[in-house]
Order: structure tokens, then sequence, then C-alpha cells
């Protein structure tokens, strides 16, 4: 299999994976879960996977911020799956050499990038949320 081949196929295992993780969000918290995806690949590339991930966790401590969880669990299945995590990924990402940290990253971006369409093309967002 060549590498564009093997790319494409990643592509299209991170476009179903991603498709199925949106088809079933909640119907309450879609917007708002739309919104949150948006802005996930630039606060990553801000503030890093690891900070990312903790503030993710951190505010599906209340019960109006489920969809923090929801998109906490998607990215966490995808990239466990495809880097073989276990455990909770950011409890194992802490414990990675920047190597494997920027390959996490790296594979996170391409992630959400199709969250991010999916949301998009389903018109979820916060009215007060963005475009």
């Amino acid at each position: 299999m060549t590498q564009h081949s093997r790319q494409q196929t990643l592509q299209q295992q991170r476009a179903a994976h991603a498709w199925g993780c949106i088809e079933q969000v909640s119907a309450g918290i879609q917007k708002k879960y739309g919104s949150l995806v948006r802005g996930l690949p630039a606060l990553v590339q801000s503030d890093g996977l690891g900070q990312t991930l903790a503030f993710l966790k951190a505010k599906a401590g209340g019960k109006q911020d489920k969809e923090h969880m929801v998109a906490y669990n998607h990215i966490a299945q995808w990239v466990s799956q495809e880097l073989g995590a276990q455990g909770d990924l950011l409890e194992w990402l802490l414990k990675q050499s920047t190597t494997e940290y920027r390959r996490a990253t790296a594979e996170t971006l391409a992630y959400l990038s199709w969250l991010k369409r999916f949301a998009e093309a389903k018109g979820w967002q916060d009215e007060n949320g963005g475009s």
C-alpha cells in the first residue's frame, strides 16, 4: 500500500469514526457541542493537547457542561485507538515522550477537523457561538 493510499484510508477512518460520534450527540447539547468542537483545534494549538484535555475534563464536572465530557470521550476514543493508549487519555499522555505527545497532538487535530466539519454541516452552533 502506498503512503498516499494509507493516508486516504486513515482519513476515511477518521471521518467514519467522527460521523458515528456526531450521530450519537444528544439533541439537548448539539449546539453547545458544535460550538465547542469548532474552537478546540485553536485551543490545542495555543495551549497544548494536555491542557485542552484537562480543560474538557474540568468543565465536564458541571451538569450543564455535558458537551465537554462528550467531546473529551470522542477525542479519547479515537486517539487511544490510533496510538494504543491504555486507560484515561490524559493520564496516558502525561507519561509519554515528546515524540509520542506530538503524534497524539497531530492525530487529535486531524480528528477534530472532521468533528468540526460534521458539526458545522449539521448547523450545530450556539446562537452566541459564532458564524
